[in-house]
C-alpha cells in the first residue's frame, strides 16, 4: 500500500505572520457576503457596550441608590439594566445569526472551490496523493475555515474592542489602577509570542496525522474483499489504532500545550487583580476612591483579565486556523500541468485522424516508459496493440486522452497539436472504457446517462442494446432503476464492464479507447462485449489494449509494442506469417490453454 502523499513546502515565516495571512485569505472568500459579517460585527459592538455599562450600573447603586437610600432610583437602575440586557439579548442573537449564516456560506463556498480544484487538477497530481487526506481538507480543514469566520474572526476583534474599551473607561476613573492592569497586557503578549510558533506546529502535525488515518481508512475499506480473504482484519484495525494512537499523542502533547499557555496567561492577569484589589483598598482607605468606583474597577478588571485571556485563547485556536487552511490553501495554489492554454481552440466536425508524431514520455526522469513512437490512426480505423506487462501500452492510451502530455514529441488530432486544443472539448472526443471499472452509487440508467447527460432514456437504452446490457438488466427487479451499489458492487464484473461500455457507446466520441476492457470478465461476457464492439466500432477510430491476443484479432492493424517502442506492426495474419514476436505472444498464451485443455 502506498504512503505518498502530495507535499507543498511551506515557507518558513513568523506565526502571526502566517495567521494574518491566513485570515487575509478567509476574509477575501468571504468578501461577497461582507454585509452580514458587518451587520454582526456591530451588532456584537452593541452588545459588548451593553455589558460594560453594567460596572457603571453597580458603581450608581452602590454611591447613589444604597448610599443615600434612593429605592426609586434604585427601581429606575434595576429597570434600566433589565432593559439593557433585554436589548443585549436580541442583539447578540441578531450578531450570532448573521455570523452563522456567513460562515456557513464561506464554508460551502470554500468547499466548492476546493471539490472544483481537485476536479481539475492532473492524473499525476492524485497518483501522489491519498483520497482520504484530501477528503480530510474538504471535510475537517474547511470546517476549521468555517469556524475562523463564525468565531475566531470576530471573537478576536470583538475581545480587543471589549478590553481597550473596559481600559479607556479605567484610565478615567483612576489612571493609577489602570496602570497596574495594563502591567499584565505585555506579560500576556510575551507569552503568547513564545508559545504561539510551537502551538501552530503542533496543530499542523495533528492535522496532518488526522488526514493520514483517514486516508487509511478509506484505503483499507475500499479493499475490504482482500483484507477479508487474507483474514487481516485485525492487523488492518491493529495498523489503525497505531495510527490514532500517534493522533492521540500528538493531541495530547497540543492539549498541554494548549492548558500551560492560557493557565499561565490567567495566572499573570489574576496577579493583576489581586494587586488591583490591594491597592485599590488602600485608595479607598486614603478617601481617593469611593467604593463604588472600586467595585466598578473591580469588574472592569476582570473584564479586561478575562479579554486578555481570551485573546490568548483565540490565538491558540487562530494558530490551528493557519495550520487547517494552509492545508486547504495548498491545495487551491496547486496548479495543474496539464490545462488549456488561453488561447486554446476546438475543431469543427473532428473525424479521429490521430498521429504520434515520435512521441517520448516518462512519469520520472531517467526511467523512459515510450522512446519516440511515430504512429498514424485513419479515421475509423481499429489498432490493436498488444505487448508484455510494463511494455508502455496503456501509457500510450492515457496520452490519447491527455491525462499526461509527451515528455517530447507531439500528438495530433486531425492535424491539430493536441497542445492547442480545449482540454475539455478534446477528451468529450475520447471514450474510454477501462478493465478496473468504475460504477458510481446509483441507478444503472444514471450510470450509463454519465456518458452523456442531456441523452434522452430512449438513447440510453439504445446504447445498452448496443453494449448487449440490456439482456441482464431487464432481468432485474428494477431493470434500469436498479441500484448498483458503491463502485457498482451489486452486479457482476462482465455486467459492470458491458454497463461501461454502453456509458462509452451512449457519448458518440468519435474517438474509442478499450484499455483491457474485457480481461476480467468471463468468455461468456466477452464475446458479448466482442460482439457489440463489432457493431460498433465501424466509423470510430478505435485503440483496444489487450492481454487476451483474440481480443484484437480483427483488428485492421496490430501494434506490438515492447520496452516502449513499435517492434511489429501488421494484421493478425501477416504477423503470424512472419514468425515474430507477434507469434511468440500467440504461441505463449494458445500452448497453456490447449495443456489445460487436455488435462
Amino acid at each position: 500500500m502506498s504512503n505518498s502523499t502530495t507535499q507543498v513546502v511551506i515557507p518558513a515565516r513568523p506565526v502571526t505572520g502566517r495567521i494574518f495571512s491566513a485570515l487575509g485569505r478567509i476574509l477575501r472568500l468571504a468578501r461577497p457576503y461582507r454585509w452580514l459579517l458587518v451587520s454582526g460585527f456591530v451588532l456584537f459592538v452593541c452588545a459588548t457596550l451593553v455589558s460594560l455599562s453594567l460596572p457603571l450600573g453597580v458603581r450608581s447603586l452602590l454611591d447613589t441608590a444604597l448610599r443615600h437610600r434612593d429605592a426609586r432610583l434604585l427601581h429606575q437602575l434595576a429597570f434600566c439594566l433589565v432593559g439593557l440586557f433585554l436589548f443585549r439579548f436580541v442583539v447578540s442573537y441578531a450578531g450570532t445569526f448573521c455570523l452563522l449564516i456567513a460562515a456557513e456560506r464561506v464554508a460551502i463556498d470554500l468547499r466548492t472551490r476546493l471539490f472544483e480544484h481537485l476536479q481539475n487538477l492532473d492524473v499525476q497530481f492524485f497518483r501522489d496523493s491519498r483520497i482520504g487526506d484530501l477528503t480530510s481538507r474538504l471535510g475537517n480543514d474547511a470546517a476549521a475555515v468555517r469556524a475562523a469566520v463564525s468565531e475566531n474572526l470576530v471573537s478576536s476583534v470583538l475581545t480587543l474592542f471589549q478590553v481597550v474599551a473596559a481600559m479607556v473607561v479605567m484610565l478615567v476613573l483612576n489612571w493609577r489602577l489602570a496602570l497596574i492592569v495594563a502591567l499584565a497586557a505585555p506579560a500576556a503578549t510575551f507569552i503568547s509570542k513564545f508559545y504561539g510558533p510551537r502551538l501552530q506546529r503542533i496543530a499542523r502535525q495533528a492535522m496532518d496525522k488526522v488526514g493520514r488515518s483517514m486516508a487509511f481508512a478509506q484505503e483499507v475499506l475500499s479493499g475490504i474483499l482482500v483484507v477479508k480473504s487474507f483474514d487481516r482484519s485485525r492487523f488492518e484495525t491493529k495498523r489503525y489504532t497505531s495510527l490514532l494512537a500517534s493522533v492521540f499523542q500528538t493531541a495530547l502533547v497540543s492539549a498541554r500545550l494548549n492548558s500551560f499557555f492560557r493557565a499561565l496567561v490567567n495566572l499573570s492577569t489574576s496577579s493583576a487583580s489581586i494587586a488591583l484589589f490591594w491597592f485599590g483598598g488602600l485608595e479607598v482607605l486614603a478617601g481617593r476612591l469611593t467604593m463604588g468606583d472600586l467595585v466598578a474597577f473591580l469588574f472592569y478588571s476582570q473584564s479586561v483579565a478575562q479579554g486578555i485571556a481570551q485573546l490568548a485563547q483565540q490565538y491558540g485556536d487562530l494558530s490551528n486556523l493557519a495550520g487547517a487552511s494552509e492545508r486547504v490553501f495548498e491545495i487551491l495554489d496547486f496548479k495543474p500541468a496539464i490545462c488549456s492554454r488561453p488561447d486554446a481552440r476546438t475543431v469543427e466536425r473532428p473525424v479521429g485522424r490521430l498521429e504520434f508524431d515520435r512521441v517520448s514520455f516518462a512519469y520520472a526522469p531517467d526511467c523512459p516508459v515510450l522512446e519516440r513512437v511515430s504512429l498514424t490512426l485513419e479515421p475509423g480505423e481499429t489498432v490493436g496493440i498488444v505487448g508484455l506487462s510494463g511494455a508502455g501500452k496503456t501509457t500510450l492510451l492515457q496520452l490519447v486522452c491527455r491525462f499526461y502530455d509527451p515528455s517530447a514529441g507531439r500528438l495530433l488530432l486531425d492535424g491539430n497539436d493536441f497542445r492547442e486544443l480545449e482540454l475539455g472539448w478534446l477528451r468529450r472526443q475520447v471514450s474510454l472504457v477501462t478493465q478496473d471499472t468504475f460504477l458510481f452509487a446509483g441507478t444503472i440508467r444514471e450510470n450509463i446517462r454519465y456518458g452523456r447527460l442531456e441523452a434522452s432514456d430512449a438513447e440510453i437504452e439504445r446504447a445498452a442494446r448496443q453494449a448487449n446490457a440490456e439482456e441482464f438488466i431487464l432481468r432485474l427487479p428494477a431493470a434500469y432503476e436498479t441500484e448498483v451499489g458503491e463502485r457498482g458492487v451489486k452486479l457482476s464484473g462482465g455486467q459492470r464492464q458491458r454497463l461501461a461500455l454502453a456509458r462509452a457507446l451512449l457519448k458518440q466520441a468519435p474517438i474509442l479507447i478499450l484499455d483491457e476492457a474485457t480481461s476480467a470478465v468471463d468468455t461468456i461476457s466477452e464475446r458479448l462485449i466482442q460482439e457489440a464492439l463489432e457493431r460498433q466500432r465501424a466509423g470510430r477510430t478505435t485503440l483496444i489494449v489487450a492481454h487476451r491476443l483474440a481480443t484484437v484479432r480483427n483488428a485492421d492493424r496490430i501494434l506490438v509494442l515492447d520496452n516502449g517502442r513499435i517492434v511489429e506492426s501488421g494484421t493478425h495474419d501477416d504477423m503470424m506469417a512472419r514468425r515474430g514476436r507477434y507469434f511468440r505472444l500467440v504461441e505463449n498464451q494458445v500452448e497453456p490453454m490447449v495443456a489445460a485443455t487436455a488435462a
